[in-house]
């Protein structure tokens, strides 16, 4: 499997951050949030969760729904093994982020293995209400978060809907588990993605990704 990974430059121990890949892969964007994770004193990795597909050409929305959430898992925990393996920088505490498809896998890691996160961050994450395979939804796994959640979403997205975000909403606040959930006027779905003009909204984006490294830095130690 490809990862593509960073840690900050002459660190000897940094907390680690799994990033989970849009619908598009692991791409020009993705690698940008590595590499700017690692400027922040942040040794992060993002896996290639395409890898067992094969090379046939399938638009996005096909090679989507090929994934399977026990295949994502073990992708995921794979990914930790390989921070875990750096030999210049110690990982210590880590978080798990992901964006569009990303954030329902971020939701679903959080609820999967909770033991592994001090924190998880889901930037626009549709289909959280439903399972890929055999196997509980992201969201009938809420009552075994651990990690404090933060969220952020486009009023203007149809998935998640704003109805969809309320829905998740409540279900967090029903288990009583921690989250702050940011919501931008003038955005839809994808609205960090620089590569995709049409969907790129640049102030939200910056505001969302300040609050993001806010809320790793409130709960990763360096």
């Amino acid at each position: 499997m490809r990862i593509y990974s960073k840690a900050p430059v002459g660190a000897t121990q940094a907390p680690g951050v799994v990033v989970i890949m849009h619908g598009p892969g692991l791409d020009k964007f993705v690698e940008d949030r590595v590499d700017a994770l690692a400027r922040h004193g942040y040794a992060a990795a993002a896996p290639d969760l395409y890898h067992r597909q094969p090379s046939d050409g399938a638009d996005m929305m096909t090679r989507i729904g090929r994934l399977r959430d026990t295949e994502i898992i073990a992708d995921a925990e794979a990914t930790i093994a390989h921070l875990r393996a750096m030999t210049e920088t110690r990982v210590t505490d880590l978080a798990v982020l992901g964006f569009c498809m990303g954030g329902r896998i971020t939701y679903l890691l959080a609820g999967a293995r909770p033991a592994a996160w001090r924190a998880a961050g889901v930037f626009y994450g549709g289909n959280i209400m439903k399972a890929w395979g055999d196997g509980p939804t992201p969201l009938d796994l809420t009552k075994n978060i651990t990690a404090p959640m933060t969220g952020f979403f486009g009023q203007e997205d149809t998935n998640p809907s704003p109805a969809d975000v309320d829905a998740i909403d409540a279900e967090l606040s029903r288990h009583g588990k921690a989250h702050e959930f940011h919501r931008y006027e003038g955005a839809g779905h994808a609205f960090l993605n620089f590569t995709n003009a049409e969907r790129y909204r640049a102030s939200q984006a910056k505001d969302a990704w300040e609050k993001m490294l806010a809320f790793l830095g409130r709960h990763l130690k360096k």
